[in-house]
């Protein structure tokens, strides 16, 4: 069976709620059933995808389950050390193939309903007693998983997506790569997932977390002030520099904020030793990364690959929101780490997240009951009327830094998150990605000319 995979549409209806020009957000985007489907189409089966770590499949037949939009997926190191990934559904009744999160040195997948088995390439092995194979109009050979069209990876983070005219992983993320290396290249060694994952669900729409990686430190001041009182003794404070130093980044609606103070995420870990470590670290990535992204790989900043993958510099946790309705997301979180690291610094990064960016962790807890009543309290019909303001920092755009992506001074801003909108209603109103690469959130300047 040859895989069909969904052609875009265009909902410039749904585009529509987002104003651009009075940088204002409907309250539907988090609530309509109707808008949610059409996230699933013209989003999640289309975007460039997280899947996994490299470090997580190192050998043929190790697998990760995982999900994309709400379609789940196996991932699976092949026997040629490529990587494919498939749709985790039998072709027969579409029961899971795979139940288990993981795995090592898979030798395939069996249906628990008729026992069609399937090898770790997702061809058709065999059926239960050969009975299918013993009528002749039976074509095993056209049968199996049906594979997410596209995967590929970027310094170890895989990547896939079910749209077989996406552009490139490269294209999809553009220069927003200069920034990734912040934590995937500041030590020649390279980076790992450790500690296994923590997965938890959260009663709010994906995109709260989402836009709040993107670029809400603003929260911090009000949000995070006990739990940092409790491990720093002290409250949020973002430098004496801030005004100087901060600065939000965005590209096609990926975003990151910063400040550059070096060490502030960290500090927020409680490990003396971790902050020494980041200290010497930022002075060896100089040569690597320059001295504006050497600054920030401790410091306080967050981040956001559109459309849901985040991860906090400094605390080194990396997350993905899946979508489970308007009203819910499956969290799972990872702790990154060099793996030239130390192996006591490696376990005090996996404490730190497990502390600060956990289900029980001082920070996540105060997250997610604000996501879960933003979500909650806008399906109000009359609430649902008044629409949501993202105007901070409308005339903050900064021309002269000489950094990659639409640049907006200090991180205290709504900037990323306009941007991250714009970038949601462009995959909402656009059925093709000539366009969607020459919108509004492309970078300024590097337009692309076409694509093939």
């Amino acid at each position: 069976m040859k895989a069909v995979y969904p052609k875009a549409g265009s909902y410039p209806e749904f585009a529509k709620l987002v104003n651009r020009e009075t940088a204002q957000v409907d309250r539907s985007v988090f609530t309509d059933q109707d808008v949610y489907q059409a996230e699933l189409r013209q989003i999640f089966a289309r975007s460039w995808l997280f899947l996994a770590h490299e470090s997580q499949i190192p050998n043929p037949g190790d697998f990760i389950r995982t999900s994309m939009g709400e379609d789940d997926v196996i991932v699976v190191r092949q026997r040629d050390g490529s990587v494919n990934a498939f749709l985790n559904s039998c072709p027969h009744r579409g029961n899971r193939v795979c139940m288990v999160d993981a795995g090592k040195k898979a030798r395939g997948f069996i249906c628990n309903y008729h026992g069609w088995s399937f090898g770790i390439d997702g061809k058709l092995r065999g059926t239960d007693g050969k009975i299918y194979e013993k009528d002749e109009t039976f074509e095993k050979a056209q049968i199996g998983l049906t594979p997410v069209a596209q995967v590929d990876s970027y310094k170890g983070l895989i990547f896939g997506t079910f749209d077989p005219d996406a552009v490139s992983l490269l294209e999809f993320l553009g220069d927003f790569t200069f920034y990734l290396d912040i934590m995937l290249d500041n030590d020649e060694g390279g980076t790992e997932f450790i500690g296994g994952a923590i997965k938890s669900e959260i009663d709010c729409n994906w995109k709260f977390p989402a836009e709040n990686f993107v670029g809400d430190i603003l929260h911090a001041f009000w949000t995070h002030q006990s739990g940092a009182q409790a491990i720093l003794g002290a409250g949020v404070d973002l430098g004496k520099r801030y005004e100087e130093l901060a600065f939000q980044a965005s590209i096609y609606g990926h975003g990151i904020e910063t400040n550059l103070d070096k060490v502030g995420n960290t500090r927020t870990l409680g490990y003396p030793d971790l902050v020494d470590y980041v200290f010497d670290l930022s002075e060896k990535a100089k040569e690597r990364l320059g001295d504006v992204r050497s600054r920030a790989i401790g410091a306080i900043s967050s981040c956001t690959v559109f459309p849901n993958f985040s991860f906090l510099p400094g605390q080194n946790t990396f997350r993905v929101w899946h979508p489970r309705g308007p009203g819910k997301i499956e969290l799972v979180v990872w702790t990154l780490v060099n793996k030239n690291a130390p192996e006591h610094i490696k376990e005090q990064y996996r404490k730190g997240v497990m502390m600060t960016f956990s289900p029980g962790g001082v920070f996540e807890m105060d997250d997610g009951e604000n996501w879960e009543y933003s979500t909650r309290v806008n399906q109000g019909f009359v609430t649902r009327q008044q629409p949501l303001h993202y105007a901070l920092g409308l005339e903050t755009a900064d021309a002269d830094r000489d950094l990659p992506g639409h640049i907006h001074k200090g991180s205290l801003n709504d900037a990323n998150q306009r941007l991250f909108y714009t970038r949601w209603a462009e995959f909402m109103e656009l059925d093709n990605w000539t366009d969607l690469q020459n919108g509004e959130t492309a970078p300024p300047k590097k337009r692309v000319e076409t694509v093939e």
